[in-house]
């Protein structure tokens, strides 16, 4: 059995506070779970769990990935390589979430229903395997948002040791920063079906040609971005700090070229720029202050 490993680094946030009791809290918390499974998407709170995990458990952690049509290809790419650079134990589960009719239906709740067959799979090789308990990387700033995902995370009985030791956002950012991380800055991406708008059922060719847009905008070089499928629509949402290159006529006569290539007849640039889950400023009021749990 691996032995934890120690890690003898000074801790300070991104905005160069002291977040050490913080780190401190979520060691302790990690090292008292017993043999744990992580769930792992390769982003920046995922990534500091599993690598944190690893340090408090060495070979009593795992993190799963799940092999969904929903994550991008370079995304998942990017995860593995991050995982076997870090030496962070590393398993690729297939999910089937696309044979959920209530997940292809892609109303509010969507999210829920990818959680849901995640936890479940995961529940089902906790089990199998003898692990004591599954975490995830739910953080102190994903409260203030609409999250159904985080009802099944809850129904499952999934532990939150990031929440658990209050580190907000910045503050993980911070901790990856100082552990050399190289992920410390990677821009937020979430699932290729919270590109869709709600309504529209999630299937293999919207989420091919999502994912196929922004592969082409991200090799323009631009950095945070989404590619918001609107049936014959596309809205592309560009960083405030990249947006004036994007409005260039040039970038302007090229976007329009990928994307009626993809099949869209209007091809549109969002003047707001990109924020994160625009889509849910469509959902009805009541949707939006439903408790997830």
């Amino acid at each position: 059995m691996d032995s934890p490993r120690p890690a003898n680094i000074v801790f300070m946030s991104a905005a160069g506070t002291d977040v050490e009791p913080k780190r401190a809290l979520l060691h302790a918390r990690l090292c008292k779970l017993g043999r744990t499974l992580i769930a792992y998407s390769g982003g920046v709170d995922s990534g500091y769990l599993a690598w944190a995990a690893y340090q408090a458990l060495g070979g009593n952690m795992l993190a799963i990935i799940a092999d969904s049509p929903s994550l991008a290809r370079t995304q998942l790419a990017d995860a593995v390589a991050f995982a076997r650079e870090q030496s962070i134990p590393l398993e690729l589960i297939p999910t089937s979430e696309l044979d959920r009719p209530e997940y292809v239906r892609n109303d509010a709740q969507r999210c829920f229903f990818c959680k849901d067959e995640l936890f479940t799979l995961m529940e089902e090789l906790r089990v199998k395997r003898g692990f004591d308990a599954i975490a995830y990387g739910v953080n102190l700033d994903d409260q203030g948002d609409f999250r159904p995902g985080q009802k099944a995370a809850n129904a499952h009985h999934i532990v939150a040791p990031l929440l658990d030791a209050g580190l907000t956002k910045a503050e993980i950012r911070g901790l990856a920063r100082s552990a050399g991380l190289r992920i410390w800055d990677k821009p937020a991406s979430a699932c290729l079906s919270s590109r869709i708008e709600y309504g529209r059922p999630v299937t293999h060719e919207a989420l091919d040609v999502v994912e196929k847009g922004e592969d082409a905008v991200r090799g323009l070089g631009f950095r945070q971005f989404r590619v918001r499928h609107h049936g014959e629509i596309v809205r592309i949402e560009i960083a405030h700090e990249e947006l004036e290159r994007a409005l260039d006529p040039a970038m302007a006569t090229e976007f329009t070229r990928i994307f009626k290539g993809l099949g869209f007849k209007f091809v549109t640039l969002d003047l707001e720029g990109f924020r994160s889950g625009s889509m849910n400023a469509l959902l009805p009021a009541e949707e939006l202050f439903r408790r997830t749990g």
